[in-house]
C-alpha cells in the first residue's frame, strides 16, 4: 500500500515533467552569478511580485535569515510573532549569527500581531535600548491568510516609525489562490519578501529573497558567509521555474481537499476539529490516545506528525488525492468506532 504523507507540504517528490526540466537546465556558476537558470528565476520572481531583485536560497529559513542580516546590523531589533517560524523554528539565527534581539508578541488569532502592541513595543531612540528596525510577518500562518487591509496598515505603521517590513511568504502563492488576487497584491505592502518553492509548489528545494538591489547585495554577500552559495544551481532553479509555471493554480486543489478532509473528520468520536485554513486541518486528540492513533495510523500506511500534545496538524499538498483523502477518513473513523 501507498503511504499517505501528511505530514507537511514539504514532503512533496518532484514530478516526472520537473525532473525533464531539471535535467534540460541551462546551468554555470551562481556564486559568480553565471547561472542563466538561476538567474531567470530570481528575475521572474521579482518581476512577478515587483521588487528590484531577487536571490535563490537553499531554504526558506536561510532566506528569512539573509533579510534579517541584510535589514539589522548587531544590536538591532526584529519585532516577530511568538509562535512565527522566523522565531520559534529557525534555530535563534537572527541573534546566533547577526546579534539581532528578537521581540516576540503574542499573535491574535488569525495571526496577525495587534497593531497597537506592535507601536508600543517599539523601543526610543535611546542607548538603553536595543534599535527596533524591523516587523516581521508571516503568511499564510497555520494555513490562515494575512489580512489585506491588516497588510495596509502595517504598511503604514512602518512607515511612520521608519521601520522595514519582511514577510515569511513561505505560503505566499497558498495565501494568494485563497484570496483570488495576483501574489503582487500582497507582496507590494512589503520591503522584502522570502518565497518558498518547496513546500506547496512542490519544487525539492530552494527559496527565493525578494527586495530592493541594495538589500539583496547585502544578502548575497551573507548568503556566501552562511554557506548558501552554490554553483550549477540551475539544476535546482529549474524545479523552481517548472513549479511556478504548472503548480500555482492546483494549489485552489489542495485546499478543496482539505475541505473535504476537514468535513469527514467532523463529528467522529475522539477527535475535535480545531479549524481548516487553506491546505491545512487542525484536530485536537486526548493525549491519552495518541499512541493509539499513531499506532493506527502507521498499520493505514498515513504518516502524521503525532507529537507530545493533543493538537494535530495535517497538511494536503501535490502528492495528496481524492483517494488518499478518502483512505484517511476511513482511518480515522475506524479510529473514532475503538
Amino acid at each position: 500500500m501507498n503511504w499517505i504523507d501528511l505530514r507537511s507540504d514539504t514532503v512533496t517528490r518532484p514530478t516526472a515533467a520537473m525532473r525533464e526540466a531539471m535535467a534540460r537546465a541551462e546551468v554555470g556558476d551562481d556564486v559568480y552569478g553565471e547561472d542563466p537558470t538561476v538567474n531567470a528565476l530570481q528575475q521572474r520572481l521579482a518581476d512577478e511580485l515587483g521588487f528590484e531583485a531577487g536571490l535563490f536560497a537553499p531554504s526558506g529559513t536561510q532566506a528569512n535569515l539573509l533579510a534579517l542580516l541584510a535589514h539589522c546590523q548587531r544590536g538591532d531589533e526584529y519585532i516577530v510573532g511568538m509562535d512565527a517560524h522566523t522565531y520559534r523554528y529557525e534555530g535563534g539565527g537572527a541573534a546566533v549569527f547577526g546579534s539581532i534581539q528578537p521581540q516576540p508578541l503574542v499573535q491574535a488569532g488569525d495571526g496577525t500581531l495587534p497593531l497597537d502592541v506592535v507601536a508600543q513595543a517599539i523601543k526610543p531612540d535611546d542607548p538603553h535600548f536595543a534599535r527596533t528596525r524591523l516587523l516581521c510577518l508571516e503568511n499564510t500562518w497555520h494555513g490562515r491568510a494575512l489580512p489585506h487591509d491588516y497588510l495596509r496598515d502595517a504598511r503604514a505603521l512602518c512607515q511612520q516609525h521608519g521601520l522595514a517590513l519582511h514577510l515569511d511568504g513561505a505560503r505566499l502563492y497558498n495565501a494568494a489562490v485563497a484570496d483570488g488576487v495576483p501574489v503582487r497584491e500582497i507582496a507590494r505592502h512589503f520591503d522584502s519578501v522570502s518565497v518558498c518553492l518547496s513546500k506547496g509548489l512542490g519544487a525539492p528545494v530552494g527559496s527565493v529573497l525578494l527586495g530592493s538591489g541594495a538589500l539583496i547585495r547585502e544578502a548575497r554577500r551573507w548568503r556566501k558567509v552562511a554557506g548558501g552559495g552554490m554553483r550549477q544551481a540551475g539544476l535546482l532553479a529549474a524545479a523552481c521555474l517548472h513549479a511556478l509555471d504548472h503548480h500555482v493554480a492546483r494549489l485552489a486543489d489542495d485546499h478543496r481537499r482539505a475541505a473535504m478532509l476537514a468535513d469527514g473528520l467532523r463529528g467522529l468520536d475522539g477527535i475535535t476539529l480545531a479549524g481548516q485554513h487553506t491546505n491545512m486541518v487542525f484536530i485536537d486528540v486526548a493525549s491519552a490516545r495518541l499512541a493509539e492513533l499513531k499506532q493506527q495510523m502507521d498499520a493505514a500506511a498515513i504518516r502524521l506528525s503525532i507529537g507530545y500534545t493533543p493538537r494535530v496538524r495535517l497538511v494536503t499538498h501535490l502528492d495528496v488525492d481524492d483517494e488518499g483523502i478518502a483512505r484517511t477518513i476511513e482511518a480515522f473513523r475506524r479510529f473514532a468506532a475503538r
